[in-house]
């Protein structure tokens, strides 16, 4: 018979990590990040147990968009109210609210059910290189690069 290994709730390490964002693509971030978060990288991962890890993301305010996102691409938002659609251009949300922006990318990466906004909610960002977190000990986590350079 084939017996598979069912991690315990409390048998999960769950580990910090640190993401410098400065200089890298929003989506390919993102994804990364939400892996993470799910801990699809870990040997005991199943889709249906919460084992990922916590992520805390620096420095949201210098990541990148790849073509004319910045310019053309909007987010919708409805109030719930007839006629109350309200549309936000990427530009103002990149200059008002960059750690919204991320938070919006990874939270559309994850399941879209009570465990993923359990998972969301170990997503740290800050705007800048300061965080709160340091008494966590998070270790620096090695963000795979592409060699294509994006401006």
């Amino acid at each position: 018979m084939d017996t598979s290994y069912m991690p315990k709730v409390e048998a999960i390490e769950r580990s910090w990590y640190v993401i410098d964002a400065s200089g890298l693509v929003l989506g390919r971030l993102s994804a990364q990040i939400a892996s993470i978060l799910r801990g699809k990288m870990k040997p005991i991962f199943i889709p249906h147990v919460d084992c990922g890890d916590y992520v805390i993301v620096v420095n949201c305010d210098k990541i990148l968009l790849t073509g004319r996102k910045i310019e053309k691409k909007t987010v919708y938002r409805y109030t719930g109210h007839i006629g109350n659609l309200k549309a936000i251009k990427y530009l103002d949300l990149y200059k008002n609210n960059p750690v919204k922006m991320l938070e919006m990318a990874v939270k559309g990466m994850l399941p879209k059910n009570s465990l993923g906004r359990k998972q969301f909610l170990r997503l740290k960002a800050v705007k800048g290189t300061e965080h709160g977190f340091t008494a966590q000990k998070p270790e620096v986590w090695e963000y795979i690069r592409k060699e294509k350079k994006y401006v």
